[in-house]
């Protein structure tokens, strides 16, 4: 599934309807339960107008369903969903209203108490359409209020004006919730479970979905595990390091990346798919017969490409891990993530195999260090966390649905974003590999950004080609870069 922005997933004309989360005041009930360290953070930083982390925090997804839209039918089918995920019916917020430095607490609606509200729009054009839905996500994800998410549905312009509203062909689902809601990996899982859902409703077929843990279990579980860790913890004493050995700063991208934006310029994106699942397997033995896992070997690219382009001796970044310790999380909805710094050593001119094995041994080193909430260890550390340069990778093959998402058209969302940091996105599919990121809108980092990634692409490719390359690269050719 690839990650992009919703400026970029294709919208044909249509009716669009929005689908609200509701529940009446009584249905509310207090929950003594808190907030995931990520969670309060996140409440807290989006809260607090200094830290200019205020604008959209959304990720979703669109996918069609294959038919006409049965509205009566769908609407059951998301009640269904929003009773099978916890946090879909549950809201911290702060003491104070909209105070950021008072205390949250929590409420909670069980099951059966939240209801789905249809507003039908007049049928429009693409471009229409596309407007509504980046005000219908901005305005519904606010991490303040409840709902933080809402659903939308496409009934696509039919070709034939003998059928009816819809047409026979399919219809688009669209849904977005603030990041405290959902993860990357939450977001892939969407679309088979309310199509599976809405099909045992509209047929009678058992959509089989697993049972779920809550994220705010894993929420109170986790403080609760953590509560007693102090400045000694592993995670933190890796924390320390990586920032002493920075220079006090989360690591940065190793190229320059320009200055600061006034925060109302959107980031810069792209999105490009590198391997097809020919090219994503023969990488992947190349990465075995080094006796290293996929992402080390993607992590040695990225360290090549940084020392053949600014002469480095490190490369460094922080990655994020997943913290679904345990078969109940697997398919819950919630933000699963821990972060671990990376510190690959470059020096040498190794060739890949020894640089792929120091990428698979930091790796294992930095472990303990995702299982902590980084705010935790900020915490400790009194110096905020927060990643500056970032590379993520999924492998989300064996998901459910994912064989048919090129069919389903389906895509992972995120929102624009205004920060002042590169993230770049791998994702492993059935399709093959696909290579996401964002960077600052500012000529220094559209040249740079680029240019890195087409080193580590070409890196990559060279490596299927041609083999382990030897040490001292520099002596023998990569084609070049070019987008």
């Amino acid at each position: 599934m690839e990650f992009t922005e919703l400026t970029d997933y294709s919208i044909p004309a249509g009716t669009l309807t929005e689908w609200l989360p509701c529940a009446e005041e009584d249905a509310w009930r207090q929950d003594p339960r808190p907030a995931s360290y990520i969670h309060e953070a996140h409440l807290r930083r989006s809260a607090d107008p200094r830290s200019g982390e205020g604008r959209e925090s959304w990720l979703g997804t669109a996918f069609e369903i294959a038919g006409p839209i049965d509205t009566e039918v769908f609407g059951r089918a998301l009640q269904r969903w929003i009773d099978r995920h916890e946090p879909l019916r549950s809201q911290a917020m702060f003491t104070s209203k909209g105070n950021p430095a008072s205390a949250l607490i929590r409420r909670t609606a069980p099951p059966g108490k939240v209801a789905v509200r249809r507003v039908q729009h007049d049928p429009a054009d693409s471009a229409t359409i596309r407007t509504q839905l980046h005000l219908l996500f901005d305005d519904y994800t606010t991490p303040q209020l409840w709902p933080a998410y809402v659903f939308a549905t496409l009934a696509h312009d039919s070709a034939d004006p003998e059928e009816e509203s819809g047409g026979s062909g399919a219809f688009t689902v669209f849904f977005g919730a603030d990041h405290s809601i959902i993860d990357g990996y939450s977001i892939v899982l969407v679309a088979h479970e309310i199509t599976a859902l809405y099909e045992e409703e509209r047929t009678g077929r058992p959509a089989d979905l697993f049972p779920v843990g809550s994220y705010i279990d894993f929420g109170a579980s986790e403080r609760a595990d953590v509560h007693d860790i102090d400045a000694d913890h592993e995670a933190v004493r890796i924390w320390r390091e990586t920032l002493r050995e920075s220079g006090g700063a989360v690591p940065g991208f190793p190229l320059p990346i320009g200055r600061r934006t006034t925060g109302t310029t959107p980031q810069k994106r792209l999105s490009e798919r590198w391997f097809d699942s020919e090219d994503a397997t023969r990488f992947s033995e190349r990465c075995r017969d080094a006796d290293v896992g996929f992402f080390a070997g993607v992590l040695a690219c990225f360290g090549q490409a940084t020392t053949d382009l600014t002469g480095a001796d490190r490369f460094r970044t922080v990655v994020p891990s997943h913290t679904r310790t345990g078969p109940m999380w697997a398919g819950s909805l919630g933000w699963f993530v821990g972060l671990r710094p990376i510190d690959l050593g470059l020096e040498g001119s190794p060739g890949f195999v020894t640089l792929a094995g120091r990428a698979a041994q930091e790796l294992r080193r930095t472990r303990a260090s995702a299982r902590i909430p980084f705010d935790k260890v900020g915490e400790l550390l009194g110096v905020p966390i927060r990643p500056r340069f970032l590379v993520s990778y999924m492998d989300v093959r064996f998901v459910p649905m994912a064989a048919q998402w090129p069919e389903a058209n389906a895509r992972a969302l995120r929102s624009r974003s205004y920060t002042h940091d590169v993230y770049v996105w791998i994702n492993r599919t059935p399709e093959g590999i696909n290579v996401s990121a964002r960077f600052p809108d500012n000529p220094e980092a559209a040249a740079n950004v680029p240019e890195f990634l087409d080193r580590v692409r070409d890196l990559m490719r060279r490596l299927n080609t041609s083999g382990p390359w030897a040490p001292d690269l520099e002596n023998h050719e990569l084609p070049a870069t070019g987008r």
